[in-house]
């Protein structure tokens, strides 16, 4: 839903709570405006510049203007303005061939062996990273999480959002995810409003105020602020060109392009326990990402503080586990979910 009053743009989003907050988006700034109340305005930082975590010191860092360019060679893009990065080229040459090799319509009966198969051998290719919770080793919990959740602007299948994706398992955070597929009818045109240019993951953290690209800048945040300033783990960033492409090879880019059935957002958010090297909770996000339903990610890797929440929900402390408040159905089945996803979820329903 779009309104438009007062040449404002108005776009509607939901907090966990599933309570309607409204992104008012100016000629060049954007803040939030929740129960009526203006919230500090979201501020972009230049690759390489990282807000300190103490907010006394945090104004004397200069604001990125939305719509400024960052690297123009390291992130995945799409869209106007960004046809001449080689990572777009790539990406737009990369999907119509996966889309062609691929499984098909997302919705139709999948070869199981060959789906576990690939799925599994992207997680080979990632590990260790995305599996294990760091907070819980080192007693950070209390001290690291945001009371507000995350929001992250990204698409399954993007390697770039993949790593971030690993940071948030490892830091234990639990965010909301806005799934940004190729085709996206909602969240792409939300982040180029906000940012001033389709490029992902882009990172909101209503917390602090902050807004930013740039995988690489993200992951460093993410353990700046809510990791009390450790480094992120060895090989988190330098692995990315090596094998992150790996899964989104192997699994033909699923979790890349909007379902041609999606069909419109639900009221509520739904909730996915999972972790990023999951074999089977990757086959979920991706359908999730492919009809682009929002969603809020419990991660739990190994370890994670929120495992006692996962077996007090679930009854046991595997994933994939999905809740949608919206039908009241959980299940932790994965062939179960896809099947209930595309059937609740299409436009035909």
């Amino acid at each position: 839903m779009l309104s438009v009053a007062c040449g404002h743009l108005f776009y509607p989003l939901r907090s966990f709570h599933g309570q309607p907050n409204c992104l008012v988006v100016r000629r060049s700034r954007a803040s939030i405006v929740e129960r009526g109340s203006v919230c500090r305005p979201w501020r972009s930082y230049s690759s390489g510049s990282l807000p300190p975590s103490s907010s006394s010191s945090r104004s004397r860092w200069n604001a990125r203007p939305p719509g400024s360019d960052g690297d123009p060679a390291v992130e995945s893009r799409v869209g106007s303005g960004s046809s001449g990065s080689p990572s777009t080229s790539f990406l737009s040459l990369l999907c119509p061939l996966l889309k062609f090799f691929g499984g098909g319509d997302p919705s139709q009966e999948r070869n199981e062996f060959l789906d576990v198969a690939t799925s599994s051998l992207s997680s080979l290719a990632r590990s260790p990273w995305g599996s294990k919770s760091l907070n819980n080793i080192n007693n950070l919990e209390s001290a690291t999480s945001p009371q507000t959740y995350l929001q992250i602007y990204e698409f399954e299948a993007c390697p770039f959002c993949r790593r971030v994706r690993e940071a948030m398992t490892e830091l234990d955070l639990t965010v909301e995810v806005y799934p940004c597929p190729k085709g996206s009818l909602r969240h792409r045109e939300l982040v180029r409003s906000i940012g001033g240019k389709e490029q992902f993951p882009f990172l909101v953290d209503l917390n602090t105020g902050v807004s930013m690209y740039e995988s690489s800048d993200i992951v460093k945040y993410l353990f700046r602020q809510y990791g009390q300033g450790r480094n992120p783990s060895f090989g988190l960033l330098e692995s990315t060109m090596f094998t992150g492409w790996v899964p989104t090879l192997l699994r033909a880019g699923r979790g890349m392009t909007l379902w041609k059935n999606a069909g419109k957002e639900p009221l509520m958010k739904l909730e996915l326990y999972s972790y990023e090297n999951s074999v089977y909770s990757r086959i979920v996000r991706e359908a999730l990402c492919e009809l682009e339903l929002p969603y809020i990610l419990h991660n739990v890797g190994e370890g994670s503080t929120k495992s006692k929440l996962l077996l007090e929900t679930s009854g046991s402390n595997k994933v994939p586990y999905l809740v949608d408040p919206n039908t009241g159905l959980q299940m932790g089945d994965h062939k179960k979910i896809l099947s209930y996803l595309f059937q609740t979820y299409s436009a035909s329903s």
